[in-house]
Parts: C-alpha cells; sequence; structure tokens
C-alpha cells in the first residue's frame, strides 16, 4: 500500500474508537488483517473509555456532547503525535458532523492530509554548528529554529534556550577563530562545542514523538 496508512478516531455506535486502514472514501477497514497502530496501553485504553462513555441513543444534552467531542478531539490529537507521518489520522466531530485529517505535527485539524504541502513538517533533523545559522536543519526547511511553529516540534523551553545558546557560542568562537589560530585553544573550544552538540543532540532525541529522528553532523 504506498502512501501513509489511514486511521478514524470515532465514537459512532456502530463503530469502535478505531479504525485502521480506513481510506477517506470507505465506509469500514480496507485492510482488516493489517497490524494495528503500535499506541500505548493507556492510549488505547483512555480511547476504549472515551467510547463506551457515549450514551447509546446519544447525548440528551449540548454540553456533555461539547465535553466528549473535545475530550476525543485531545485524543486524536494524541493518537496523530504518536503514529507521526506515516499515518493519516481523521477525528470524526459528532457535534460538527465533520470528518477531518489532524496533523501530527501542529494538531490542527485540515480537510486534506497534505494541507501544509510537503514536506509538512521536518522529518529528518540534524543538529549542526555553522557560522550564524540556526542550530537546527531538515531537508526542505532549511536551518530553522528550534521553535519555529512551522516545524511543529514542541520542545521544551529548556532545550530550546540551550540550542540557541549552543548555536550563538558557534558564532562568538568562529569569530574568535579569525583573529586567534592558537591551534590548541582552537582544538579546545571545537572538542566543547562537538561534545555539548552531542548532548544536545541526545536531548533532542528523547523530546521528539515517534516517526521523527534526528543525528548530529558537527560544528
Amino acid at each position: 500500500m504506498s502512501g501513509p496508512r489511514h486511521v478514524l478516531v470515532s465514537a459512532v455506535e456502530e463503530r469502535g474508537p478505531l479504525l485502521h486502514d480506513v481510506q477517506a472514501d470507505a465506509p469500514a477497514p480496507n485492510l482488516p488483517d493489517a497490524p494495528a497502530p503500535d499506541l500505548p496501553d493507556d492510549l488505547r485504553r483512555r480511547l476504549a473509555d472515551w467510547s463506551l462513555a457515549r450514551p447509546a441513543g446519544g447525548f440528551a444534552s449540548r454540553p456533555e456532547l461539547r465535553r466528549h467531542v473535545a475530550r476525543g478531539l485531545e485524543l486524536a490529537r494524541a493518537v496523530a503525535r504518536r503514529l507521526g507521518p506515516e499515518w493519516a489520522v481523521r477525528y470524526q466531530d459528532e457535534r460538527h458532523r465533520t470528518t477531518k485529517y489532524v496533523c501530527w505535527g501542529c494538531g490542527h485539524l485540515h480537510w486534506t492530509p497534505d494541507a501544509h504541502g510537503i514536506p509538512p513538517h521536518p522529518v529528518d533533523l540534524v543538529v549542526v554548528g555553522e557560522y550564524g545559522a540556526y542550530p537546527l536543519r531538515a531537508e526542505g526547511f532549511g536551518h530553522f529554529s528550534p521553535d519555529d511553529p512551522a516545524a511543529a516540534l514542541d520542545l521544551s523551553a529548556a532545550l530550546v534556550a540551550d540550542l540557541n545558546r549552543w548555536a550563538a557560542d558557534v558564532k562568538a568562537a568562529m569569530d574568535t577563530w579569525v583573529h586567534d589560530r592558537d591551534s590548541a585553544r582552537l582544538h579546545d573550544t571545537y572538542a566543547r562545542l562537538r561534545d555539548e552538540g552531542e548532548l544536545l543532540t541526545a536531548r533532542v532525541a528523547r523530546e521528539l514523538p515517534p516517526g521523527r529522528s534526528v543525528t548530529f553532523e558537527g560544528v
């Protein structure tokens, strides 16, 4: 099967909370024997609880329906983040009677899976120290800031600050090297920046959701 696999998150009576390999124009799974999405047990349990919480005859009040729809959207976003770019996740909103794609990067809802263009968000990241450049790079994005909304990395504020500080240190070191060619100081500074870059890369890897990768390309 080419392209992303499809997942529908729905709590409608005749469907379970998660159907895999459902195409946008198909009412039922078209590959029932395919492996199910790899989701944590806790997320599967929350999906099941959400589906079971729906009254058999529908909701008696609009506030209850709104709360149920909001909870379902939160779960659909969690599914999309977990599965990443290899799956297209759609959410069936019972309140608005719509079925939209949930972006695995930014969490927004879209009518089409490619609303962000190609690539939608950087997938294979590179941490690299280059003069005057942002510390992250990806094909199709070039260098970019670790908190760039278009990248949708959702890195912690502490990690964003440390990446930007490291990039500033790289620039400052290169400015110094222009006037100071002492080989011992040059070697020590390079080794320190390289080691810091490797540690930062490991931290980025820990914070990235499944479906994204990061490598260190040096200084």
